[in-house]
């Protein structure tokens, strides 16, 4: 696997050889997804602690915003940047460096004394995990340039990224509930440590083709014009009017920016992100199932954590293990996706995950304000294992179609339209829920329409409003938000649905076996993309 290739998995193509034979490869593997472990943990870790950092820091309502949002929106706009960077400068450089900046953050963070520190130190950590995360993708990609080994190891890399993800609210819950809410952010600093001298010690140098200047002005366009539309969305997902000039300016200025950075891409001789790529099919379909994914699915996941906590009454501890069929769920399709997509192909694979994820969101419809434990953690098990599938076979097929020479740009590619997805996600389902929810406050006896206005914000609000009234009134307008609240569910789930079902259809235009883009990769492709060494690919 390690001699020289057109396809470029030898050491021509920037990939060194490894010690200790094949191996080896899977001790750099483990390597990898212990260091996304921790970036996806910290996506998620912080949503049970917040309770307990309004408590101490005592910020304001934007400052609170902005210490949930600013690590995704620094995060998701460096990306591209990063991944391309690390494809010229070596992306083992680049993911040490991100090492040392997320433990340094997150030292920083655990003993914030005041809103603004942590908010720093929060955008430090989202500059750290854009380093990181499409450097684990493009270093693995590179390392296992056998497609049958790269999609085992895909597999068990997204199998880490749901873990963590999913396994951030249950971590959080316990350290919150034992210690303090610094202690979310902690436990980076020693693993960090660990990673950084494993890091330098075990992983391999690997970069691009080098082949004319970095294109900076590019990479910083590109940057803010994903921060524009990134920002725009949160600030729909968070209640702000679409129209407004912070949310309707902001997504407008980032798209034109992100259309200039296209436009540039394709006049340059040595462009970042050779934007041939999204003329391949299956390239070009995988992105748009990752974002349809994401989409359908993280506002989805916010919501059922309120239902959970505000409507059953769980803990954030009990919450997050109600979450764990869904986890090991993922794992199991992460783990097992491989030996899947040789059977079923990407196309089935990707279409099927897509329909039994949307079967069990609609069987979630179910819900009410009862509890149902093992329809619940049946319905958990579907959705996890579909939602994985899916993203499994995306990752796979976008990353086989993309050059080894370009892993780092297809690896931020592929991770940019997550995060893109997951915003979009929370402000779109965030909205039909919210638009669902408020008008079924109406008028509740002993409630002033002051008093119902600020209930229709959302459940919790409407909870703080019932305890101030106390008696008759208050305990009524908990069973009305209650009720509006799971009715608005339903909608959502069903909106949800709808979506799924949209990204199966879209689905069906990615190749029905494995091997069939690798081999369109490996030939003279209808795109002129051919296996060759840059100098004769590049052209304006």
């Amino acid at each position: 696997m390690t001699g020289t290739s057109p396809s470029g998995t030898g050491r021509t193509a920037g990939v060194p050889r490894l010690p200790g034979g094949g191996a080896n490869r899977w001790t750099v593997l483990i390597v990898l997804c212990v260091s996304l472990l921790f970036v996806a943990l910290d996506t998620t870790i912080l949503y049970v602690a917040v309770p307990s950092v309004t408590e101490d820091l005592r910020p304001g309502p934007v400052e609170l915003l902005w210490i949930v949002d600013v690590y995704p929106l620094i995060a998701a706009s460096l990306l591209i940047l990063f991944g391309t960077l690390g494809d010229r400068v070596g992306r083992r450089r680049i993911l040490l460096l991100g090492y040392g900046l997320f433990g340094a953050a997150s030292a920083l963070a655990a003993l914030a004394p005041n809103p603004q520190v942590l908010m720093t130190a929060r955008a430090l950590l989202g500059i750290g995990g854009a380093m990181i995360m499409p450097a684990t993708l493009s270093i693995l990609r590179q390392v296992f340039p056998d497609r049958r080994e790269r999609a085992v190891a895909i597999g068990v890399w997204s199998a880490v990224a749901a873990v963590g993800a999913a396994v951030g609210p249950v971590l959080g819950g316990f350290l919150v509930e034992n210690f303090w809410w610094g202690s979310v952010f902690l436990i980076n600093v020693p693993m960090m440590l660990v990673m950084l001298l494993i890091g330098r010690w075990l992983l391999p140098e690997s970069r691009g083709e080098r082949n004319g200047p970095w294109d900076v002005v590019g990479a910083v366009i590109a940057a803010l014009g994903v921060l524009g539309v990134v920002l725009g969305v949160k600030r729909i997902g968070g209640g702000t009017a679409v129209l407004g000039a912070t949310t309707l300016g902001p997504i407008v200025l980032g798209l034109l920016l992100l259309v200039l950075f296209v436009r540039r891409q394709h006049r340059r001789e040595h462009p970042l992100i050779d934007m041939r790529l999204f003329a391949r099919s299956a390239f070009g379909t995988s992105v748009g199932c990752i974002v349809l994914a994401m989409l359908a699915l993280v506002g989805l996941q916010l919501i059922a954590v309120q239902y959970l906590q505000l409507v059953l009454g769980l803990s954030p501890l009990q919450t997050g293990l109600r979450m764990l069929p869904l986890v090991f769920a993922a794992m199991a399709a992460g783990l097992t996706g491989s030996r899947i997509l040789q059977v079923l192909g990407p196309r089935t694979m990707v279409s099927c995950g897509f329909v039994l994820t949307a079967g069990a969101v609609l069987c979630l419809t179910a819900m009410s304000s009862h509890d149902r434990f093992w329809l619940l953690s049946a319905c958990f098990v579907l959705l996890g294992f579909g939602f994985q599938a899916t993203l499994f076979g995306a990752y796979e097929s976008m990353l086989s179609e993309a050059p080894p020479e370009q892993a780092g740009g297809a690896a931020a590619i592929g991770e940019t339209s997550y995060q893109l997805g997951a915003g979009i996600g929370v402000a779109l389902l965030g909205s039909v829920m919210n638009a669902a929810y408020a008008p079924g406050i109406g008028h509740v006896a002993g409630v002033s329409a002051r008093e119902a206005s600020s209930a229709s914000h959302s459940l919790g609000e409407a909870y703080k409003v019932a305890a101030a009234l106390d008696g008759p009134a208050g305990a009524a307008l908990r069973v009305v938000a209650r009720d509006a609240f799971v009715r608005g569910l339903h909608i959502t789930l069903v909106a949800s649905a709808v979506l799924l079902l949209a990204g199966a259809a879209i689905a069906l235009r990615l190749p029905r076996r494995a091997a069939d883009s690798a081999e369109r990769a490996e030939g003279v492709g209808a795109t002129g993309l051919e296996s060759e060494p840059a100098a004769a690919r590049s052209h304006g």
